[in-house]
């Protein structure tokens, strides 16, 4: 589906196209316009919007929303159609959203009754029809049905009872039941965010305001990934202030809305990009999230590390900001300016022939840098293979050493290639380093540049890197490849796909397979994360 955004300021509207990414977050300053915005769109939509708001759905028992498909207007059709199932004096879209619940299991209850499946009944002799016989297999599933699944896979330890026409509660803790109004805020927030989704139309695009209020942040991103799976014909649009959500829909398109002309219809907005760094409107929003920040490479929308590190990082707020240079000074930066916001920021950059000097430099400096060359390696360490092989139900043990025998073997294949890397890395840094001095005159500068290369020694080098190279395939020392091995292809030369058991035997879907198990957030996503976050030398 592509939408045209609203008219813009100065500039054409901008076009988003959500046939892939089914999201688009809508993020500004309180007062810049963003829910004029949104209403704006939904305007443009017309049937097809739908909107979904918990403070109003709670708290606004009597302000009644007016749009077509709306919950409120769903529950008019019913009840001024004569419906006997469904009181007609309900007030607020939260209750009335249970009863369209209510209503429809009863519906779907008498109809499978009454207007049950008939099949034919064949004399054995003649072969003839000698009568019509009903069938009552399956109950079909309804709203009611799937609500109840996914409540339980966010809250495992309550249940939800249907008992003489009402839905009441349960916990695993105490023998007690209880109504809806009993919930907790989040708890009930949960429900009809779940519940009112799948009232919206086929097709819909669903306006979210304030997706995480009244939400604890920890099970946010768990819950709109799993409505969104729930609805995957809908495209969902978030309208909030606070970045450390926008990160958790980490494919969408995020839109942020600057200021608003009010007389004119028109607004300044732009999409968000890593581009510029820490520009003020990045930082402000990153301050209002409340939450560590952590800088990391990549254009924060293709990018692996912009995919990856949110559902390991749970705790930050993780922001993209292209180049190392850039991760490094905004990290200080940030830092510097703590005792105006009072947050911490991090960062993360790739390794890069990195030695241990510098990696330890760069780790007091809050500079995080993993134990492997490149972040396709990540995915390569031991105790993530193991993971996602038990996940597919494979021997983990006859994977990774499948999967160990192949890297060794194109590690040895490449060795000399990738010491004479590693020895370019280590003689360009050190020229670098040593030729920008003071010097007296140009005999001076002259005769410092031909003793480079004797002091230097790079052949010296070169050997050395071969010698460990050598004892890292000798002792079969899996770690220390993974540390000095840069070779992009390694995902697909090792067919690590085909033998965790993955249907393509490719690194998409072995990388979509592992940020699939993340999000999921179950079986073997804690071993992955905190394998992971070890690299790192943290936890």
């Amino acid at each position: 589906m592509k939408l045209i955004l609203p008219p813009r300021i100065g500039a054409a509207p901008l076009e988003v196209d959500t046939s892939e990414n089914r999201q688009i977050i809508i993020i500004g300053a309180n007062g810049s316009g963003k829910t004029r915005f949104a209403n704006r769109m939904m305007q443009d939509i017309g049937d097809k919007a739908f909107k979904m708001s918990a403070i109003k759905a709670l708290y606004g028992r009597d302000d009644e929303s007016l749009m077509p498909g709306s919950i409120d207007m769903l529950y008019r059709s019913v009840t001024d159609g004569g419906s006997g199932i469904i009181r007609a004096d309900i007030k607020g879209e939260f209750d009335r959203m249970l009863a369209l619940m209510l209503h429809e299991e009863m519906e779907n209850l008498i109809e499978f009754k009454y207007r049950p499946v008939a099949e034919n009944v064949v004399d054995d002799r003649s072969g003839k029809i000698k009568a019509r016989h009903v069938r009552r297999d399956v109950l079909p599933s309804t709203r009611l049905d799937r609500l109840i699944g996914l409540w339980q896979k966010v809250f495992p330890d309550n249940k939800i009872l249907i008992e003489s026409g009402q839905m009441i509660f349960a916990s695993d803790r105490s023998d007690d039941t209880y109504s809806s109004s009993k919930l907790s805020a989040g708890e009930r927030a949960v429900l009809y965010y779940i519940g009112a989704s799948m009232f919206a139309p086929e097709g819909g695009v669903v306006f979210v305001e304030s997706p995480d209020l009244l939400l604890h942040p920890s099970s946010t991103r768990s819950l709109w990934d799993s409505i969104e799976q729930l609805r995957p014909d809908c495209t969902f649009i978030y309208i909030t202030h606070d970045l450390s959500f926008a990160s958790t829909r980490g494919d969408g398109t995020t839109v942020w809305v600057k200021s608003c002309d009010p007389g004119r219809g028109e607004w300044d907005y732009d999409f968000m990009t890593s581009a510029d760094g820490i520009n003020d409107e990045v930082y402000l929003a990153i301050v209002g999230a409340r939450k560590p920040v952590l800088f990391i490479e990549g254009d924060g929308v293709n990018s692996i590390d912009a995919k990856l590190y949110p559902l390991i990082f749970r705790e930050y707020t993780v922001k993209s900001l292209g180049g190392c240079d850039r991760v490094i000074e905004s990290t200080r930066t940030f830092n510097s300016l703590r005792a105006f916001h009072n947050l911490d920021a991090c960062g993360i950059v790739d390794r890069d022939r990195r030695d241990e000097g510098e990696v330890s430099y760069l780790r007091k400096k809050r500079i995080f840098v993993p134990n492997v060359a490149e972040i396709e390696n990540i995915f390569m360490i031991e105790a993530v293979i193991r993971a996602v092989a038990r996940h597919y139900r494979r021997d983990e043990n006859e994977v990774f050493a499948k999967v160990k025998k192949s890297i060794m073997r194109l590690f040895e294949s490449d060795l000399r290639q990738q010491a004479l890397m590693h020895t370019r890395h280590i003689v360009k840094k050190t020229v670098e380093h040593r030729i920008d001095g003071r010097f007296a005159n140009i005999n001076k500068l002259e005769e410092h540049i031909n003793d480079l290369c004797q002091s230097i020694n790079p052949r010296g080098i070169y050997e050395q890197y071969c010698r460990d190279f050598r004892r890292y395939v000798s002792e079969g020392d899996y770690d220390s490849v993974l540390r000095v091995y840069n070779r992009k292809t390694m995902l697909s030369e090792s067919h690590v796909a085909r033998a965790c058991g993955l249907r393509r035997d490719d690194k998409d879907s072995y990388i979509r397979a592992i940020l699939a198990i993340l999000k999921d957030d179950r079986g073997p996503a804690s071993a992955i994360r905190s394998a992971i976050r070890a690299t790192f030398g943290l936890d």
